[in-house]
């Protein structure tokens, strides 16, 4: 699950302003409600998120066993270890990797070097296009790729694209640079799954991937200003 975090895309904008690059979004309480939250999938895995929604769904079958079998709700009501037991396992052995041994097991290191490698590629040839089109030659362009720290369950990557100038901001793609961001880094060689399996082996899930905007050649300006928009990114 793709989520493009911009000023358009959430209805608490105010919630954008950076200090420091990268911003990140994940471990920080709900931070962005995407706009017509309760119809958006990114609204409900940021509950989900939430680790006080996780305790809640871990201990729910105790409060259903004591409607079920009255006669247990005693004995149940006083097993507060069974229930701390139990959250602890799935936020620690379910939800994440709970030792460095067996992160570096989840992939072989040459292969997730190359995955990242693939990814820094891809990403500049995206940052290159967008500071032409904008015309950018000061300053350096982040993408910034966040992806959920959970195990075991679908990936939920947030990008931004993040701009340190006079002061930082985070940038409001248009809707040709939001499908580039959307379409030109994954694909059947590079998954979000790929991405995630790297991040949750390296314990890493932030990736801020800078360009200096003064590096865009000529030609690439002149073709932005040429077209409405290069013809691939990707490649």
């Amino acid at each position: 699950m793709i989520f493009v975090l911009s000023p358009s895309t959430i209805r608490n904008p105010e919630a954008l302003r950076i200090v420091t690059i990268p911003k990140q979004v994940f471990g920080r309480g709900f931070s962005f409600v995407p706009r017509d939250p309760l119809t958006s999938r990114a609204f409900w895995r940021m509950v989900l998120e939430q680790s006080l929604t996780r305790y809640v769904l871990a201990l729910a079958p105790f409060p259903a066993a004591m409607l079920l079998w009255p006669n247990l709700a005693l004995p149940i009501s006083q097993a507060p270890v069974l229930m701390f037991g139990i959250v602890l396992y799935i936020e620690n052995n379910v939800l994440s990797v709970s030792t460095p041994s067996k992160r570096r097991a989840l992939i072989d290191a040459d292969v997730a070097a190359g995955r990242l490698d693939l990814l820094r590629a891809r990403t500049r040839k995206i940052l290159i296009a967008i500071a032409a089109r904008r015309d950018q030659t000061e300053g350096t362009l982040h993408l910034v790729i966040e992806q959920s720290a959970m195990a075991r369950v679908t990936p939920f990557t947030v990008l931004s694209l993040q701009y340190q100038g006079a002061r930082p901001e985070l940038l409001d793609p248009d809707p040709e640079e939001t499908a580039w961001l959307r379409e030109a880094i994954f694909d059947d060689d590079l998954t979000e799954a790929d991405l995630h399996l790297v991040n949750l082996s390296q314990n890493v899930f932030v990736r801020d991937l800078p360009f200096e905007t003064r590096g865009v050649s000529a030609h690439a300006r002149l073709r932005a200003r040429a077209e409405a928009a290069p013809v691939s990114v990707r490649g």
